[in-house]
């Protein structure tokens, strides 16, 4: 059996590294040759790669489970692994690393005899009896007997038997900025990424490894007000004025490693397989996406790899297919469906609108609620580290419900609000 596999990123590494060791021939194909000597890395296409990351504890159980030597390159290139809170298993470990580093091990972890690495662009699927034959790349053509798609969620590989794109734009956006930690200064080293919602805004700073951090600030598509912060002067006088960024990004404390960096559209998508020839599967982004900023891009992309590698198992290549697609509509959309109510509301709560103690209740709103509600925390905590579904919510509903109906609501963090940061910026510029 040889399977090309689209798309080296977290997922479509993963995938090739556990079919070789399977015994499978692999074929992985990139337009992106890797990391350079001299440490560099683009990754051009790539629009997350230089954002922040931060990865929860999953992605260290499905790595060591899985491909237990990419764990290793990761922990071995600086990768900072934290240790759960105190009470919590050790399986809540969390790891703190830039999206490059991460990458790059991966990398240098897909040394197999029975993988090729190949730089070039997937054009186009070859079928012969409705069966997988080939794959074109850069015009010439492979012969393989199974593709996977791990293309991303703009490729268009098979794109004529899916079926349409559910979702789009989240309703959000954001600036970043890198920063690294100066001699003699501790770094940022949290379990979590240390964020807080202000009013008109959101900001997170992110602990990352060689005592790197990046700095995020989340604000409404549609509200031009915070458009300015692509600017740099505009940047760092709004970071010195938020209180959970400025320590990290004091000009004392750390010097930047990138310029202010915008993401663009940001999207919460799910797509099925729908009709697609025996032999042809499509995983991680190119299924499911969802807004980055609650760090369940990597997460959902790796459980779909280990859910697809199981059915390749246990099944032929069109059953495989059927079955990992049920898979993802049970486990993956799921998730899908509760970013398209909880970022729908963000943008409206940024906006000034109330809630309706009668309507759809985010999920944030019961998270807001258990911060200052005890009783409410053990079914949000088990939501937040992705252990139970966004449906394990329901068990504590009518509470919240009843609070917002008694004119609880959720407040914000102390600090500047979006007018407050747009008279600092206008003053800086």
């Amino acid at each position: 059996m040889t399977t090309a596999v689209v798309g080296a990123g977290p997922v479509g590494m993963v995938v090739a590294l556990a079919l070789a060791e399977r015994g499978e021939q692999v074929v992985l194909v990139d337009p992106d040759a890797g990391p350079p000597a001299d440490g560099s890395w683009p990754r051009r296409g790539v629009m997350q790669f230089l954002h922040p990351h931060f990865f929860r504890h999953h992605v260290r159980r499905v790595l060591e489970e899985r491909v237990p030597t990419m764990w290793d390159a990761v922990v071995a290139a600086g990768g900072v692994v934290n240790d759960p809170l105190p009470g919590m298993p050790p399986s809540m470990t969390t790891l703190a690393c830039r999206r490059s580093t991460f990458e790059a091990a991966l990398r240098r972890a897909l040394e197999h005899d029975r993988i090729r690495v190949l730089t070039g662009f997937a054009e186009s699927v070859v079928v012969q009896r409705d069966r997988v034959a080939g794959l074109v790349v850069d015009g010439g053509a492979l012969a393989v007997d199974r593709v996977v798609a791990s293309h991303g969620r703009r490729g268009d590989l098979g794109e004529q038997w899916r079926p349409p794109v559910e979702g789009g734009p989240c309703g959000q956006s954001y600036v970043s900025r890198m920063y690294q930690t100066r001699p003699g200064v501790e770094p940022l080293r949290s379990w979590l990424p240390h964020g807080a919602r202000y009013d008109g805004y959101e900001a997170i700073a992110f602990p990352q490894d060689a005592g790197t951090m990046s700095a995020l600030v989340v604000r409404a598509s549609d509200d031009p007000r915070l458009e300015m912060l692509w600017d740099t002067a505009a940047f760092e006088a709004a970071v010195a004025a938020i209180p959970n960024l400025a320590p990290w990004t004091d000009p004392a404390a750390s010097v930047p490693l990138t310029p202010v960096m915008r993401g663009g559209t940001l999207t919460n998508t799910y797509r099925g397989q729908g009709t697609p020839p025996a032999g042809l599967l499509f995983v991680g982004d190119a299924v499911c996406t969802t807004n980055p900023s609650a760090g369940r891009g990597v997460t959902l992309g790796l459980w779909q790899a280990e859910a697809l590698l199981d059915a390749l198992e246990v099944g032929d290549d069109r059953d495989a297919s059927r079955a990992f697609d049920a898979w993802c509509e049970a486990q993956v959309r799921p998730w899908f469906a509760d970013h398209l109510v909880e970022d729908d509301w963000i943008v409206r709560r940024y906006a000034g609108e109330d809630l309706d103690p009668e309507g759809v209740l985010p999920s944030g709103v019961a998270v807001d609620a258990a911060a200052e509600h005890d009783g409410l925390m053990p079914a949000v905590q088990q939501y937040l580290a992705m252990h139970a579904p966004p449906s394990s919510l329901a068990a504590v509903e009518d509470e919240v419900r009843g609070l917002v109906r008694g004119g609880w609501r959720p407040g914000y963090a102390e600090g500047p609000g979006v007018g407050e940061i747009v008279d600092l910026v206008a003053a800086a510029r």
